[in-house]
């Protein structure tokens, strides 16, 4: 089970140094685990709103990450899709992309981290995306979710799209729940 933790964390940019196995004792006995560092240096991150009771239509979040080979191994160790368009060199040269390419779905997980850089609790409710072009080992890419409509009861719909220094590469829409995020002594901020 560390091991399978260790590879998604992996995937989503946690570098080795960042994972601590400890856990540490709340005043009620029970334990938190703080094995995840809810920022790192290599992201970038932007917002316009605050606070989730301040959410309105036009507000962005952004999220900005380069996706690197280990990024790339660690998903297919994660998730099982190990299509050699992916991993083999010599095999994605043939392809039409004339070389390897990053899983759409890790592109498409950027997305998922600009919602979690949303204030308070965010939880997806439904994405569709559109894989416009692909993606190369050692891109730098940005994650952009703009509120385009409240649908009442603290649910959004969203425009997502992730782009590289020129192009979009992923674009969608999904639709959020945005929830007051719970007080805990975890030691971690949700804003």
């Amino acid at each position: 089970m560390l091991e399978a933790n260790r590879a998604t964390l992996a995937a989503l940019g946690v570098p080795e140094e960042s994972v601590d196995d400890s856990e540490s004792e709340l005043e009620d006995g029970g334990t938190v685990d703080r094995s995840i560092q809810h920022e790192h240096e290599r992201w970038e991150y932007d917002r316009t709103v605050d606070e989730p009771t301040a959410i309105d239509v036009g507000d962005v979040v952004t999220f900005s990450k380069t996706i690197s080979e280990e990024d790339v191994r660690a998903f297919a160790h994660a998730s099982g899709d190990t299509n050699r368009l992916h991993l083999d060199d010599a095999f994605a040269t043939e392809t039409r992309f004339g070389g390897r390419i990053v899983h759409g779905t890790l592109v498409s997980g950027l997305i998922s981290a600009a919602l979690a850089r949303i204030p308070g609790l965010t939880v997806y409710l439904s994405q569709d995306l559109e894989f416009v072009a692909p993606v190369s080992i050692g891109e730098e890419l940005t994650a952009r979710v703009e509120v385009v409509e409240s649908l009442g009861g603290d649910r959004y719909r969203l425009e997502t799209i992730v782009e590289n220094e020129a192009d979009v590469v992923v674009n969608g829409e999904a639709v959020v729940m945005v929830d007051d995020a719970p007080e805990t002594d975890s030691g971690y901020s949700t804003r």
